[in-house]
């Protein structure tokens, strides 16, 4: 087995075009697929695991990577809302910038609105960093990060690995599949 990379990061919206207005029309992301019709059947309700799944999807690209938005029609209706940050299954999807603040004022012009001024990383494993979050129109996290190095600390990985728990230890829990 070998996994050679990440293919893309989905991302459900509530509303498809609104969220390419916004992906595509405000942040700049390129299409790489044409916005697919409506589609379901049972095929496709097992293998997204949603029963009586109805979707339409697009794929846009930034650089080498693909941000698939995908809209359900058989949302629950009690969905309204994405959870915090800090609940199980939360998620944001991260874009590489060269330079936060001149993208903050672009994006800033355009309406966006950050959650905080650029946050600069002092010390420890990403010390130099500057990232800031803001939400698409659903509320999902969107996070731009100015990235001070990319190498790795070996040592502390190192360390990391020799210090966690057993393989063994989640498989006699069964917590791993």
């Amino acid at each position: 087995m070998a996994l050679r990379g990440l293919h893309h990061t989905g991302i459900i919206v509530r509303n498809l075009d609104r969220s390419v207005y916004f992906y595509h029309d405000l942040l700049g992301l390129e299409f790489a697929s044409e916005p697919s019709p409506w589609f379901s059947g049972d095929e496709l309700a097992t293998g997204v695991g949603v029963p009586d799944a109805s979707l339409r999807q697009v794929n846009l690209r930034l650089g080498d990577d693909i941000v698939e938005l995908l809209e359900y029609g058989n949302r629950p209706g009690d969905n309204q809302s994405v959870p915090p940050q800090n609940r199980l299954g939360s998620m944001h999807v991260a874009f590489r910038v060269d330079d936060i603040a001149q993208t903050m004022r672009v994006l800033g012009a355009k309406g966006i609105t950050f959650l905080s001024d650029a946050n600069v990383v002092d010390e420890g494993t990403l010390a130099g960093w500057r990232w800031v979050y803001f939400h698409d129109p659903d509320g999902i996290t969107i996070e731009l990060v100015e990235e001070a190095y990319t190498t790795p600390h070996e040592e502390a990985i190192t360390a990391y690995l020799r210090s966690r728990r057993p393989l063994e230890h989640f498989v006699a829990a069964g917590e791993l599949a």
